[in-house]
């Protein structure tokens, strides 16, 4: 991958790394990315990797490309401005925190090229999925090289209304952690039916895992592969009735991913 002019990641946490990590991958030079990373054991950590690390921004180059913001929501505001001197037309400043607003990047650095992206954390082995949106000042070579960025770790998808993204953090930023749920809940019911809970919790993350990735190959709908598998008045069609019932787990998934849109919207001020 080739990124002409340099890349700037400020924060090096979990989902910075795993960014990292996969554009090192996908072959992007080391000595071209420069990471502000405050945390003593994180930059030593980081240098391990090669790349360029400064505990502030009086380590930053005279340029980059694209600046990405890999810092938490609540500390944004704070950090941002002090990545002004590298706003122009030539470079994009690419946002991956929840609720953080493209407003809010425009407010401190001006009318300058921004993306706000949502990935999520299966990014960490390459199977991300992640939403982003651009503002009007993001050049379709912009645009491009954010998605290969983005690319290096899972898929990509784009969306022209801001409006979606609190709905995108909810549904597939939030999502791995409603997935998570689920095993622990399907191996703790395993383990109250009788099974050994390391049993029980082997067999409810190979069922996941197996169903996930079944769903992603098969031509059939997640719809139509549930069909398949529920025969008439079997097992699985008894434990559907109960899932699939008014109160259940379409209902709350909704309230679930309803509550954490507004979340998404109140972080946005």
């Amino acid at each position: 991958m080739d990124i002409s002019g340099g890349i700037v990641l400020a924060g090096g946490g979990k989902m910075g790394s795993a960014l990292l990590a996969g554009w090192l991958d996908s072959g992007v030079a080391a000595s071209d990315v420069h990471v502000i990373e405050p945390d003593p054991a994180q930059a030593k950590r980081l240098s391990e990797m090669g790349v360029n690390v400064g505990a502030d921004t009086s380590a930053l180059p005279q340029h980059a490309a694209i600046v990405i913001f890999a810092v938490k929501p609540q500390v944004m505001a704070a950090v941002v401005p002090h990545y002004k001197s590298l706003a122009g037309d030539d470079t994009v400043f690419m946002s991956i925190a929840a609720g953080c607003t493209i407003k809010l990047f425009e407010s401190h650095l001006g009318a300058c090229p921004v993306v706000r992206s949502m990935p999520n954390t299966p990014a960490a082995i390459g199977l991300g999925m992640t939403v982003a949106c651009a503002n009007k000042y993001v050049s379709a070579a912009q645009k491009a090289r954010c998605q290969s960025l983005l690319e290096a770790v899972g898929e990509v998808a784009w969306v022209s209304d801001e409006a979606h993204m609190d709905a995108v953090t909810a549904v597939s930023g939030s999502g791995p952690a409603y997935v998570f749920l689920l095993i622990e809940a399907l191996a703790a019911a395993g383990a109250d039916a009788g099974l050994a809970p390391d049993l029980a919790m082997r067999m409810a993350q190979t069922t996941v895992r197996g169903a996930g990735e079944l769903a992603h190959r098969s031509e059939d709908s997640p719809r139509q592969l549930r069909i398949n598998v529920t025969s008439p008045g079997g097992t699985t069609a008894a434990a559907l009735e109960v899932l699939m019932a008014e109160d259940g787990l379409g209902r709350l998934m909704r309230r679930a991913v309803d509550a954490a849109t507004r979340r998404s919207k109140a972080l946005a001020g």
